[in-house]
């Protein structure tokens, strides 16, 4: 019995050290399933407060970032500006994205973005983050999506990519947005679409980086690096 207890304190401490280092940052089990894909980047806004882009990029590990810029019609990200500027300066491939919201209509937040992001061809896909909850019209979401992703597609000449949870996924866009691509979140497991391809995967949320002091997500591209030049570059 006593080896049985200590077996068991034994597999305790190891669960509890494990789960303080995930906490923290120092690891993350879904690591292991993003491992096999060699296209990493980031996703940011001002809640990383300020980005060391030189530190970020030392050991060439990123090849993306997504930096938020506008939520709404009228919020803009403080750091947007300077963070889509150095990024770029350190030749990391940027692209924007915009919280999507239903208190404001689409030709508003297609204006409030495209007077904040640049018309860049040598950037990402603007990207509309749809994190709203799940009580509103399933067909005025998807009419309103549908008209911001024409207006940001019209400007840059670029299809918008469509930042989803399960649940936004689920409620709004399956079976919808055919032709779009789905960035998906899932910091628990590898991410399941059922037969629908996803194009980026956000697998960590409490990533730690060089020249980042906060926390940061981590995300990874559904291919490798030739793909990803051929499609964006």
């Amino acid at each position: 019995m006593k080896k049985i207890r200590n077996i068991i304190v034994i597999a305790l401490l190891v669960i509890i050290t494990l789960a303080f280092l995930e906490y923290k940052g120092i690891i993350w089990h879904n690591s292991f399933f993003a491992k096999k894909y060699e296209v990493k980047g980031l996703d940011v806004s001002h809640y990383q407060g300020d980005i060391n882009w030189s530190e970020v990029v030392k050991e060439n590990e990123y090849q993306f970032v997504f930096i938020k810029a506008t939520e709404g019609n009228d919020f803009i990200d403080k750091k947007f500006d300077y963070n889509w500027k150095e990024a770029k300066k350190q030749g990391i491939l940027t692209g924007a994205y915009h919280f999507f919201s239903m208190r404001s209509s689409a030709e508003k937040q297609a204006e409030n973005f495209i007077n904040i992001v640049p018309n860049e061809t040598d950037s990402l896909p603007p990207v509309i983050d749809i994190e709203i909850h799940l009580k509103h019209d399933p067909k005025k979401v998807r009419d309103e999506i549908q008209t911001l992703a024409h207006l940001l597609e019209n400007y840059y000449e670029k299809k918008p990519i469509l930042y989803v949870t399960y649940s936004t996924y689920n409620t709004y866009i399956k079976d919808e947005f055919i032709d779009f691509d789905i960035w998906i979140r899932d910091i628990i497991k590898f991410p399941t679409l059922g037969e629908r391809k996803w194009i980026f995967w956000q697998y960590n949320n409490r990533g730690r980086i060089d020249g980042i002091n906060m926390y940061v997500d981590i995300n990874v591209f559904n291919g490798n690096i030739e793909e990803f030049n051929k499609k964006f570059r």
